[in-house]
């Protein structure tokens, strides 16, 4: 079931943490100059770039800049909320631009993200620019903390986004669990553990991403504020750098530290999740992405019932409900995976979900070819909706007969976990 908690309360949340988050960091007297890469960075701002602070090296360097965009803490419409941490990312070679002027005041919103995207590209193109072709548009990571996180998400569908990261977020409200179904890039969690309000949001998201898209999960055990405001912006700060390198960069020895079970974060302070990850970004050969091989037909019996996928009545109309039921193996519970992703029953019906809200129940329909009746079996038992992106789930985990059968956001519950007999 969701651990989404109430939208417009978490949002508050967010934006009242952040806020004393920064009200208690350091000043700017007490950032660590330039940042511990091999180029000393400062910032600047850009008249044709205004409500903007860029974190670049003092210097350019002769390699291009790929680059980083930010949305802050609270969506706050202060550039340097987050300075140690930006200006350590621009002291090894990056591009980093945040939303709000240095000092300013206000909200921020994802359109200025993506108004960061075109001011590279352009500055890029510009003949005169001192960054004409010193930045690489090719590479482009979107990323945020807390209500930052949220305006990063917004924009993760850019085309021209490389990777996308979050720090310390998640998206409020099931409603916007489309921004997570088309997410097509590599993906990063950064999040400060149990104790980071974002914590449950963040891990509702992880489950609901698309199968197949790479994707790193690490926990650091320091609460909502992350370590932004520490020397070169703390352990946060440190970790960014490595994943920046590996995605943004092809340093697959940075990548070392995200990829595999002896990663260099794992078994450290850091709690670590992986999915679909390889050092080259090359999408791992044949990933277990079905529990069974296309075109095989049997019970769909469910792990916290011991009771199969039944349609009720054992009714072959359009619309006829789905349920759980003491296994039998009549006709109304053999399913067939077919290559095609459908799941039949009685040879010409589709399972099939009306909608993607949370809690639609799940019919038969005939089989039309549509993403609503397409299914994805997953080697860890669960069953999720292409369309969707949600869960086949027994509501409520209940085991009684006749207990629906709905679409709900994947947890890896006993009630949303089945085997094939």
């Amino acid at each position: 079931m969701s651990k989404r908690t109430a939208g417009a309360g978490l949002v508050a949340v967010f934006v009242a943490v952040t806020t004393a988050v920064v009200a208690l960091g350091p000043t700017s007297a007490d950032a660590a100059v330039g940042g511990s890469g091999p180029y000393p960075a400062d910032y600047e701002t850009a008249g044709t770039l205004p409500n903007h602070t860029i974190y670049r090296p003092q210097n350019l360097p002769a390699e291009r800049l790929p680059v980083f965009v930010w949305g802050n803490g609270g969506c706050s419409g202060n550039g340097l909320d987050q300075q140690n941490f930006l200006r350590e990312i621009a002291s090894h070679g990056f591009l980093a631009i945040a939303n709000g002027a240095p000092g300013g005041s206000g909200s921020t919103n994802s359109t200025m993200l993506t108004a960061s995207i075109d001011w590279a590209v352009a500055e890029n193109s510009r003949t005169g620019s001192k960054y004409y072709g010193k930045i690489d548009t090719s590479k482009i990571a979107v990323a945020g903390f807390s209500c930052g996180g949220l305006e990063a998400y917004a924009v993760s569908n850019d085309s021209r986004v490389t990777t996308t990261a979050i720090f310390s977020s998640g998206l409020l409200n099931d409603a916007d669990d489309y921004q997570l179904r088309r997410l097509t890039k590599p993906i990063a969690y950064f999040i400060g553990g149990p104790s980071d309000i974002a914590y449950g949001n963040a891990i509702d998201d992880w489950n609901k991403l698309p199968a197949g898209l790479p994707a790193f999960m690490g926990n650091l055990n320091v609460g909502h504020g992350g370590t932004y405001g520490q020397t070169n912006g703390g352990e946060f700060g440190r970790v960014a750098v490595l994943y920046l390198k590996w995605r943004l960069k092809g340093d697959t020895t940075a990548g070392t530290n995200f990829v595999g079970s002896n990663c260099g974060l794992c078994r450290t302070q850091w709690q670590v999740q992986q999915k679909n990850l390889t050092l080259d970004g090359t999408p791992p050969s044949d990933p277990p992405s079905s529990s069974a091989p296309p075109n095989q037909t049997g019970q769909l019996r469910g792990l916290g019932s011991n009771r199969c996928l039944d349609v009720s009545g054992q009714s072959q109309s359009d619309g006829a409900l789905v349920q759980i039921w003491d296994c039998h193996g009549n006709a109304n519970q053999r399913w067939t995976a077919t290559s095609s992703n459908q799941l039949t029953v009685y040879g010409t019906k589709c399972l099939d979900a009306s909608s993607t809200a949370t809690g639609t129940r799940v019919q038969i329909w005939s089989c039309h070819g549509g993403a609503n009746q397409q299914w994805r079996l997953n080697a860890d038992g669960t069953v999720t909706g292409v369309q969707s992106g949600l869960c086949l789930d027994v509501t409520g985990g209940g085991t009684a007969n006749g207990t629906a059968v709905v679409l709900w956001g994947c947890n890896g519950g006993s009630n949303q976990r089945w085997t094939r007999s």
